[in-house]
């Protein structure tokens, strides 16, 4: 079964007491058994729902992986990786990484006596250098949030690997459908179904595909023993979303395109950075790794931070807000908003200024887009 076909047919049958084509949402918390013991598979829905079933198998089936598992959002799905982890363990991440995520591993986890590490991971040997012997996982995203880097999968998996570490990826940016990297040698997928899986901006949720049966066992008892699962009608939600995410991922990787190569020689952009330029330091990698180069375009404005935030609020068809993924266009200021929580220090060694803003560009017209920039543009 290939991509499209699976996004619509994999773990979704017709209902076979009615013959309805769309699953029915399963709106229950408990369900009836025969008696102790005895049950059809299903006794309270924080353990397992029907609904979420569809999604966990759609999803593991997307990424070419053996298990899914869902969860109300894409930290909840993070935290719950990171219960793998006992006191006193250590993670190596890559430096560019979502504002929440970096907040969650520096600030909550502190206090547990877990260290995390954050290194520039599109030069390999930067990763390498810095595992210890009380390093227990490798956590990237790629492409990263904002500077949108590209990692190279397999060979930070085989590093992983040599030192017997699994390798986590956040794939949220990529989707399955442009990237999957249980089949590049990844170990753990985790996702914010928030954003393009959904695609609608109208639920909150998360999810985490594996293929080894062990650590599904353990991520599956940690998901029911904490308990921080989507309901069943935003589990709906998404695999209603999914169904188009082929058709819409083309359309966002246009978009995105388009916009990039317009605003590259922009004379008041200092740099655009979008792995489908030739000019990204990655672009290669990137025509390897992935199938396409994504909806997310980061600029970096001349000016000051003033004149980056006058800018992301003279737009009207990029919605400033945070978030991303859905068929509307956002914009956002990182250092302000979606990366708030990260020192400012830390940011600039990064390598990302105050003056970055970072669009999700949507599935609406490319000229409408492009107008709704200039437009934005005239008044900085």
């Amino acid at each position: 079964m290939r991509f499209e076909t699976k996004a619509i047919h994999a773990g979704q049958s017709p209902d076979p007491s009615t013959g309805a084509i769309i699953p029915p949402i399963h709106q229950t918390s408990t369900y009836v058994v025969e008696a102790p013991g005895k049950d059809k598979g299903y006794v309270y829905s924080r353990t397992s729902n029907p609904t979420r079933t569809a999604l966990e198998k759609n999803l593991a089936a997307l990424e070419n992986g053996k298990y899914g598992l869902g969860f109300a959002s894409g930290m909840a799905a993070t935290n719950t990786v990171m219960n793998l982890f006992a006191s006193g363990s250590h993670v190596v991440c890559n430096d560019d990484l979502y504002g929440g995520t970096h907040r969650l591993f520096t600030q909550l986890y502190k206090d547990y006596q877990l260290s995390f590490d954050f290194v520039d991971a599109a030069d390999t040997k930067n990763l390498e250098e810095i595992i210890r012997d009380d390093t227990k996982l490798i956590w990237i995203e790629t492409p990263t949030n904002p500077l949108l880097k590209i990692i190279d999968i397999q060979k930070i998996a085989k590093i992983a690997h040599k030192h017997n570490l699994p390798l986590a990826v956040d794939n949220t940016f990529a989707t399955p459908y442009l990237q999957q990297p249980l089949t590049l040698g990844a170990d753990i997928i985790v996702h914010s179904t928030t954003k393009y899986l959904s695609g609608h901006s109208d639920i909150i949720g998360g999810a985490i595909v594996v293929s080894d049966e062990k650590l599904y066992e353990k991520l599956s008892f940690f998901q029911n023993a904490v308990g921080a699962v989507p309901g069943p009608l935003d589990c709906w939600l998404v695999l209603r979303g999914i169904k188009t995410l082929a058709l819409r991922m083309e359309r966002h990787c246009q978009n995105a395109l388009r916009i990039a190569q317009h605003l590259k020689d922009h004379p008041k952009v200092a740099k655009v950075y979008y792995p489908g330029l030739p000019s990204h330091p990655q672009h290669q990698l990137a025509k390897k790794q992935m199938s396409g180069f994504g909806g997310m375009v980061s600029v970096e404005l001349l000016g000051d931070t003033k004149s980056a935030e006058k800018f992301i609020r003279s737009t009207r068809f990029f919605a400033l807000a945070e978030s991303l993924g859905a068929v509307e266009s956002l914009i956002c200021h990182p250092a302000t908003m979606t990366h708030a929580s990260i020192p400012r220090e830390e940011r600039l060694k990064a390598g990302f200024k105050d003056e970055l803003i970072r669009l999700s560009v949507g599935v609406e017209n490319i000229e409408d887009l492009i107008e709704d920039l200039e437009n934005a543009f005239k008044r900085i």
